[in-house]
């Protein structure tokens, strides 16, 4: 009888703390969906027009650029474009905790869409690795925080110029600055983790000033202009010179490393230390209870699995695992268009043409 009384009243709780998803979070959450689709069907349309110039030209993977009068290889960067347009929006709307670990799903995208217009073999076990990241990413996406509301591209400096961001901020610097002057120039050829780091530390910063521009680009759309502040132009500024540097040293990496190694380690580098920033300095967590938070690092973890699932068999040609010495060389990527697979969103987004 006492848990005939009680029941009604925890149902009751539970559907309080439960509120949904806001309105932010919901254009975030499409926005970031749009952008997966758009980027991971970019990958396919750019490697059809890779190989339909290649066939009439010199390939890209042996220094042609033949692909710069093919139309279809054209369609597919502004595909690409498309989706990072509305990957920087939906920062706008939705916390990184949100928006950044959904580029997983540009990986299934590719891998779907490349098992049916390419011919390239699904793995068993890549056809799983799908599953776990769209039940990593729905997790993520049940449990993620509300959009804290801001005014002004001032509300977000204050969050940037508090201490413990700054100590986050200054602790990233100082790791990059060692990094880049002492470390790459003896071990960057031989120790992948290096580069990586370089970019993931530089790319955690890059999104927290993304979504600061964003923010301030959408109360400007919205009639409060954000462009007479001086904090506007300096989040440009850091914008700027953090994909300049992502860009130099992940192109390092991918010149130097396979992008079947590359790929995965940059994603969880990347995400994880995104993640941790926007706790640091929008404070998603302090708007959540233990269960959500928990919740949500199950979810992320999911993701991980499924990510590394995902490039771990996407070599693997009718049930047998490729021997090391099998293995594709450093340098094939999809502009050789070899077996090597889709990479990631983030890598791929990155890369110069």
């Amino acid at each position: 009888m006492a848990a005939a009384v009680t029941s009604p009243e925890a149902h009751h709780s539970w559907v309080d703390s439960y509120k949904g998803m806001s309105a932010d979070n919901i254009k975030g959450l499409v926005l970031a969906l749009s952008s997966s689709l758009f980027i991971g069907a970019s990958f396919i349309v750019k490697k059809k027009g890779l190989k339909k110039a290649g066939a009439c030209g010199i390939r890209a993977g042996v220094g042609g650029y033949s692909y710069l009068f093919e139309p279809l290889w054209w369609i597919g960067m502004i595909t690409m474009i498309v989706g990072e347009i509305a990957n920087f929006a939906a920062y706008a709307f939705a916390p990184a905790i949100l928006v950044t670990p959904l580029g997983a799903l540009s990986i299934i995208i590719s891998a779907s869409l490349a098992h049916v217009m390419l011919k390239e073999k699904l793995h068993i076990f890549g056809i799983l690795g799908c599953v776990l990241c769209v039940v990593g990413s729905t997790t993520i996406v049940l449990h993620a925080p509300q959009e804290r509301t801001i005014e002004s591209v001032t509300e977000v400096w204050d969050l940037a110029t508090e201490p413990g961001f700054l100590l986050y901020a200054t602790i990233v610097l100082t790791t990059v600055f060692v990094l880049i002057f002492h470390y790459i120039p003896q071990y960057g050829q031989t120790h992948i983790m290096f580069y990586i780091g370089v970019c993931s530390l530089v790319g955690s910063l890059s999104v927290m000033s993304v979504k600061a521009l964003g923010i301030a680009l959408k109360l400007t759309l919205s009639g409060t202009n954000q462009l007479i502040y001086p904090q506007t132009w300096a989040f440009a500024i850091v914008v700027a010179t953090c994909v300049i540097t992502q860009m130099n040293y992940l192109n390092k990496a991918l010149d130097t490393f396979n992008t079947a190694v590359v790929s995965p380690i940059y994603y969880v580098m990347f995400t994880s230390l995104t993640i941790l920033a926007s706790v640091i300095m929008f404070k998603d967590w302090d708007r959540q209870n233990p269960t959500q938070i928990v919740t949500e690092m199950c979810g992320f973890v999911t993701i991980l699995s499924g990510t590394f699932l995902l490039h771990k068999t996407k070599d693997l040609g009718d049930g047998l695992s490729t021997s090391p010495s099998m293995r594709l060389p450093k340098y094939a990527d999809e502009d050789a268009f070899l077996q090597e697979g889709i990479p990631l969103k983030r890598q791929d987004s990155l890369r110069s043409p």
